[in-house]
């Protein structure tokens, strides 16, 4: 995740640009003790996806600096005081840490940010379209339609409410190119879209496909990594 800092004191923006030289998940493109010449930079840009925002700076403080921009990437505050909290979290920042910070607190910080754009590539992903050969046609599928998909020898098939596709790929190339966050394999031969599962029992899963309960096994190799990826609640 390409990151920037901005912030007018250089001691606090020396601690955050060592923080980011140790994170392996991020890539610092650049460190900025004037807002205006960050915002200069920023907007001739469009590969930067956070953004380590001081507020108490001259010129620009960081509540004008976020007014200033049309696209928000994801902001992390960074402040000596902590008064400010309530009104950062109304431009929906990701998180606000009080100076000093230490590396375990910027961590988690990092780790939410992680998440959030996790859940915005998957989203985006499953709004995706794809031309399915069916027939001498090209039918166009959202990924987010597919219910499951099935094994069928070398070949699988994409199932959705109302259609059924059979294509020329491995069940492996699937897992691979469907968002992990909405998609699961579940079994050597399935693989499901969690949105439409209703219920889960010892085995097996059942799932909604035309307004209808399929059940789908569950495969023993598969268990554990299912049922961590699912929200559980007890009671």
């Amino acid at each position: 995740m390409n990151c920037i800092i901005i912030d007018d004191d250089k001691a606090s923006s020396q601690v955050i640009y060592e923080y980011v030289k140790k994170t392996t998940s991020l890539t610092l493109v650049g460190s900025y003790h004037n807002p205006v010449e960050a915002r200069n930079v920023f907007t001739k840009r469009n590969d930067i996806d956070l953004i380590f925002l001081d507020i108490n700076m001259p010129e620009m403080d960081g509540f004008e600096f976020m007014k200033s921009l049309d696209n928000l990437p994801h902001i992390i505050v960074i402040t000596g005081d902590g008064t400010y909290a309530a009104r950062a979290f109304d431009f929906n920042v990701v998180d606000f840490l009080v100076k000093p910070i230490t590396y375990a607190r910027f961590c988690k910080s990092v780790d939410k940010t992680m998440r959030y754009q996790s859940k915005k590539d998957n989203s985006a992903q499953a709004e995706k379209e794809i031309f399915i050969k069916k027939g001498t046609s090209l039918v166009k599928l959202k990924i987010k339609d597919i219910i499951f998909i099935e094994a069928l020898e070398n070949y699988v098939t994409l199932n959705t409410n109302d259609d059924r596709f059979v294509i020329h790929f491995t069940m492996k190339g699937m897992e691979e190119y469907l968002p992990q966050g909405l998609f699961l394999r579940v079994h050597r031969s399935y693989i499901v879209n969690k949105a439409n599962i209703l219920a889960i029992s010892e085995g097996q899963l059942d799932i909604s496909v035309g307004g209808q309960s399929k059940s789908i096994p569950i495969g023993k190799s598969f268990k554990d990594s299912f049922l961590n990826d699912i929200s559980v609640m007890s009671r």
